[in-house]
């Protein structure tokens, strides 16, 4: 996960030269079935194929089940996760508003409101009110056009239709969410810091100073907006990006230890272990057995 100056995601997109990013994805394939809490300035969809899990957007959660799903505004801090460890297969799209704003008139009157208005940080899409579920539909639309001739135009439309459909549902301003507050934008300060120094060595101490706050209130905001530890967020996170090196590339177990700032490779693998149920060196062979299928 690369950063930008302000600490947001740095997304990869699929298409070079157009903003859109689509992944079929499980949850099993983040360490302890919980994904890296992050934030971008692309519209997130999420659309569960099987399975469940919780999403968490600003700290308030949701349990998104088969055949749902969540639209996440830009720039809300958000991930998915399963305390109870349990699959789900699910559809991941992200989309930059820019594919919106076909004249300066339709990023100020359509694209704009909705990006801006504190109410909307994000819909769970269900299955019972139709304009939800035409969204959903549309998600997957997007998922089987995207090696198709002319994927980018047909998922322009699809986007145009999604973005109809909400701006002529969208709830009333006042619906009891509140602004960003100043904690959360302390908490993604101290959340940019670990993500761009993960390889070092870093205490707790550092993780409060980043966000100016005493350690006491650091550990509280974790508490309060990710239900875990700083220091847990920390190692779920360099594991997160030790299993991507496996997968990708064929660094030896022990240059990856240190590459993601585990130090030792007999504690990492400890640590892998620990909380993905296998050494690295098993998890590797299996996913190089899936990917040579």
């Amino acid at each position: 996960m690369l950063l930008r100056d302000d600490d947001s995601e740095k997304v990869h997109y699929d298409y070079g030269d157009y903003p859109i990013y689509i992944q079929r994805a499980f949850l099993s394939s983040y360490p302890n079935y919980r994904a890296p809490s992050h934030w971008h300035d692309d519209i997130e969809l999420i659309a569960v194929l099987s399975g469940e899990m919780q999403y968490n957007i600003n700290g308030e959660r949701v349990t998104l089940k088969a055949q749902e799903g969540i639209l996440v505004n830009a720039r809300q801090m958000h991930f998915g996760f399963s305390d109870s460890k349990e699959e789900c297969e699910f559809l991941c799209i992200l989309l930059h508003p820019m594919l919106l704003c076909v004249t300066p008139a339709y990023e100020r009157d359509f694209v704009l409101p909705l990006i801006n208005h504190d109410a909307l940080q994000f819909v769970h899409l269900r299955t019972d009110i139709p304009w939800q579920r035409d969204i959903c539909s549309r998600i997957k639309f997007i998922y089987s056009v995207k090696e198709k001739s002319a994927a980018q135009m047909k998922i322009q439309a699809a986007f145009m239709t999604i973005w109809t459909l909400l701006y002529e549902n969208i709830p009333p301003a006042d619906n009891g969410r509140k602004r960003q507050t100043g904690d959360l934008a302390v908490l993604k300060n101290m959340i940019g810091f670990i993500q761009q120094n993960y390889v070092k060595k870093i205490s707790l101490s550092d993780i409060a100073v980043s966000g100016a706050v005493g350690q006491s209130k650091c550990c509280k905001l974790f508490a309060r907006y990710l239900g875990q530890t700083p220091n847990l967020y920390l190692t779920q996170y360099r594991l997160n990006k030790s299993m991507e090196l496996l997968k990708n590339t064929d660094m030896a177990v022990t240059e990856i230890a240190v590459e993601t700032g585990f130090g030792g490779g007999s504690y990492y693998a400890e640590t892998f272990r620990k909380w993905i149920g296998k050494s690295p060196t098993e998890y590797r062979r299996e996913q190089n057995f899936t990917l040579s299928k």
